[in-house]
């Protein structure tokens, strides 16, 4: 019996690394785990290059975007603008975490085509921004100009799962047929169906209204904004989901 325990006991160091070693890979930034890539996520970012993206209408990538310590980083929203994935998406889950500098404003649009100025001209947005100090109104986590979360009993204001500028936020975005829904860290914010009564209802009322090509495709790139300030982003990765037409 002590030779069992002595044994057992020796071999505790080694189990406790091999599980430290084995978190520390699951945990290693801009990498998929082995049960990531078998339930088919997929990085767009791997955190060595930009291979992947390009500005908007335009080949490369300007210099306001640079891989930084590991990130995608917009570090002079002046020569930036917004870049896009090379690969068009239709129903997809997105997950990838951002850090925005005190008083920034970005964002991630979805089914962005060519067919606007601009990528928010025919890609709706999930609105990215410091709550506590950015000028837009529209909050984070919110689909730009159309929905929002409810009312948090607490503050008595929207609910806001965001921390504070200058530590990393996780975002989660589903987009499928039959909804699509909104988190951040850990949190949903709200769901909604795209082209329903009420989608379309919100579209009519709101700028979109007057852009054509809004959100009337559901094929199209991912795009991250690049003009309204600095942001960092990593662990951008994408699982696309099959629909049986």
């Amino acid at each position: 019996m002590k030779r069992s325990i002595l044994i057992t006991l020796a071999c505790l160091p080694l189990a406790l690394t091999s599980c430290a070693t084995s978190e520390k890979q699951a945990a290693a930034p801009n990498t998929l785990t082995a049960q990531e890539k078998s339930a088919g996520w997929q990085l767009l970012f791997d955190g060595k290059d930009l291979e992947g993206w390009h500005n908007f209408k335009h080949e490369g990538i300007r210099p306001g975007w640079q891989v930084k310590d590991g990130t995608v980083a917009c570090i002079d929203p002046h020569n930036a603008g917004d870049i896009v994935t090379a690969n068009k998406y239709d129903w997809f889950e997105l997950q990838l975490d951002y850090n925005i500098s005190e008083g920034g404003n970005s964002g991630i649009m979805y089914h962005v085509t060519e067919d606007g100025g601009a990528a928010w001209a025919t890609g709706p947005e999930f609105q990215l921004e410091d709550n506590a100090k950015a000028a837009d109104k529209i909050r984070c986590g919110w689909l730009y100009a159309l929905y929002q979360p409810p009312t948090d009993p607490k503050t008595d204001k929207p609910l806001d799962a965001t921390k504070p500028a200058g530590e990393w936020n996780h975002v989660r975005l589903l987009i499928s047929p039959e909804k699509c829904e909104h988190e951040i860290n850990g949190v949903k914010y709200f769901d909604y169906k795209l082209h329903s009564d009420d989608f379309n209802d919100r579209v009519a009322k709101s700028k979109f209204g007057k852009m054509p090509h809004f959100a009337k495709y559901d094929l199209g790139f991912i795009a991250l904004q690049g003009d309204h300030g600095q942001v960092s982003f990593r662990n951008i990765k994408i699982r696309p989901i099959a629909v049986t037409k």
